[in-house]
């Protein structure tokens, strides 16, 4: 055992990842908004966050991933509508949402939320609002768009991300559909 009290820390969260096409689809409907405030999310960060999980010591990823290889899957593939544009204002943020959250989409994130209690992880009191932030420091109102946002984010996978110096790196992955 090391005294050593700075154990290396990581950032880390549990998201759903898009496809290229997905990614290409909703940059190119953005750029159409022509937005003037904030600055875009870059295209190869776009997901869907499922639970951050915030300073993780690098110590526990190996526990953090068994654990969520356990995780009760919805058994099919999800499918998230993000049809909705809005912005959150206390988080300055333009961010892409679905109308109504798929009851396999709640139930994903409720077991990993309880997956990851033992380790003292608890997302927040705040109940969770699947969104695909598409600016930040965004602090102007809800933009007009031409064109009604409707993309299906299709996912038969979660992952593991690391946030690194405001980019993403996937740490692992788990089949949401048993093979």
């Amino acid at each position: 055992m090391s005294d050593e009290s700075h154990e290396p820390l990581k950032r880390l969260f549990f998201a759903l990842n898009c496809t290229p096409e997905q990614r290409r689809a909703i940059a190119q409907w953005r750029s159409a908004l022509e937005l003037r405030s904030g600055r875009p999310v870059p295209v190869e960060s776009f997901h869907l966050t499922l639970m951050f999980l915030g300073a993780v010591e690098v110590a526990k990823i190996a526990d953090i991933c068994t654990a969520a290889a356990n995780v009760r899957t919805p058994g099919v593939p999800l499918r998230v509508v993000l049809d909705r544009l809005d912005v959150w204002r206390r988080a300055g943020v333009l961010v892409l949402a679905p109308e109504q959250a798929s009851p396999e989409l709640l139930r994903l994130v409720y077991a990993l939320e309880q997956a990851m209690l033992p380790f003292g992880f608890e997302d927040s009191p705040k109940e969770f609002r699947p969104h695909l932030t598409l600016m930040r420091d965004y602090r102007v109102p809800v933009p007009e768009s031409a064109t009604p946002p409707e993309f299906y984010l299709r996912a038969d996978h979660f992952t593991l991300f690391e946030s690194h110096k405001g980019r993403y790196r996937a740490l692992a992955e788990w089949p949401l559909v048993p093979s």
